[in-house]
């Protein structure tokens, strides 16, 4: 099985990684606590939106209100997951983690609530196909929140198309999962852009395609604590499928409301470690193109508007230019970890496996020490 990068690196794909052959075995680290988990920097945005889904995705894609930018997928999938891993998306929208998963030689399972842009997925993963991509996707409709009996119904036939070589099913079906990949909605609104109607006099977003959808029950309506607890139940049902020692990625990003800064990227880690997950990395993943001498953002239209909508109301706000990925792990051992304490998690292993140990290590030796070069501590 190949090498997988370390993630405590700011941008891989500039610089050439350093191999030494025959290195000396490196010293376990010692167990993390929050304050150390590492932080690492993804360019995420070298290109516009529209250039990294040319030609790769169905025109249609653009309708979408929220889509994941492509390069995002692309290094979270190849850092958390090998070839010929299955990879999954619980709420896959226009199916980018799923795209790119076959496209890296991953194959990848997506459930997607809303009819329409499950439609969409598939049509998407047709399209790949048709360009060559090696790995193998299907997409099932439904609930998020209710992914192990998914795959345990739905999404059996297709699982046992597209779970690694070996992998008996027959017996757990969800424990095939390598890699979750997720951006699930803010809590905040969002809508179809429809430019053509707003420059008449009418809303730019049309009341019919708020939220995703006008289906009250979909998670894209949901405010508050209301938000907070559907959204625990997607982490919960997310570690329940994943196996062993899988990642589960999510892709969030801290908003202002009428200018107070909600705080969704520490919410989303204290529902992951609820849910027994342990916290393992946190990556800032670019909006913006980085410069020689600066940053230069890529706002979206929308963005712009709310910006400018905020600064006349008087509001302290600022443009976004990052989101926050968000890396878990699930105990590489069936034993349960109480609040994604890593410490616990030693302690129910008798120590065989320390917190860390696992993370891929990307330089032949120096270990623990070498990492260290790039990464941050945060508080």
């Amino acid at each position: 099985m190949p090498q997988r990068r370390d993630l405590a690196e700011t941008a891989a794909s500039e610089r050439p990684a350093l191999r030494l052959a025959q290195a000396a075995p490196a010293p376990a680290p010692e167990p993390r606590t929050t304050p150390d988990v590492p932080i690492a920097v993804w360019p995420c945005a070298q290109q516009t939106s529209q250039v990294q889904r040319h030609g790769r995705y169905l025109r249609e894609s653009n309708r979408h209100p929220a889509k994941m930018l492509p390069e995002l997928a692309r290094r979270a999938i190849s850092a958390y997951s090998d070839p010929g891993e299955l990879v999954l998306d619980p709420m896959c929208g226009i199916g980018t983690t799923l795209l790119e998963a076959i496209h890296l030689g991953r194959n990848a399972l997506g459930v997607e609530l809303e009819p329409r842009w499950a439609s969409l997925a598939r049509a998407n993963i047709a399209h790949a196909r048709e360009q060559d991509a090696p790995g193998a996707a299907a997409v099932v409709q439904g609930d998020a929140r209710e992914l192990p009996r998914l795959l345990a119904t739905k999404a059996r036939q297709s699982l046992k198309r597209l779970a690694p070589h070996g992998h008996h099913l027959a017996t757990h079906p969800a424990g095939a999962v390598a890699l979750i990949l997720t951006s699930p909605p803010y809590g905040c609104e969002i809508g179809e852009l429809d430019k053509r109607a707003w420059g008449t006099g009418h809303d730019l977003c049309l009341q019919q395609t708020r939220n995703y959808s006008r289906d009250r029950a979909n998670l894209g309506h949901a405010r508050n604590q209301h938000y907070l607890d559907a959204i625990a139940d997607v982490y919960r049902a997310s570690a329940a499928v994943l196996r062993p020692g899988g990642f589960l990625v999510v892709v969030t990003k801290d908003l202002r409301a009428q200018g107070a800064l909600r705080d969704l990227a520490g919410q989303t880690i204290q529902l992951c470690r609820d849910a027994g997950l342990l916290y393992w990395q946190r990556v800032i993943a670019l909006l913006a193109t980085v410069g020689e001498r600066q940053l230069i953002p890529r706002p979206s239209f929308w963005q712009l508007l709310q910006l400018r909508k905020a600064i006349d109301r008087g509001e302290r706000t600022q443009l976004v230019c990052h989101e926050d990925v968000l890396v878990f792990r699930k105990p590489p051992t069936h034993a349960a970890t109480s609040a994604g304490d890593a410490r616990s998690s030693t302690r129910d292993n008798n120590g065989t496996e320390r917190y860390g140990d696992g993370i891929p290590k990307r330089y032949g030796v120096g270990g623990p020490r070498a990492a260290s070069r790039g990464r941050k501590r945060t508080s």
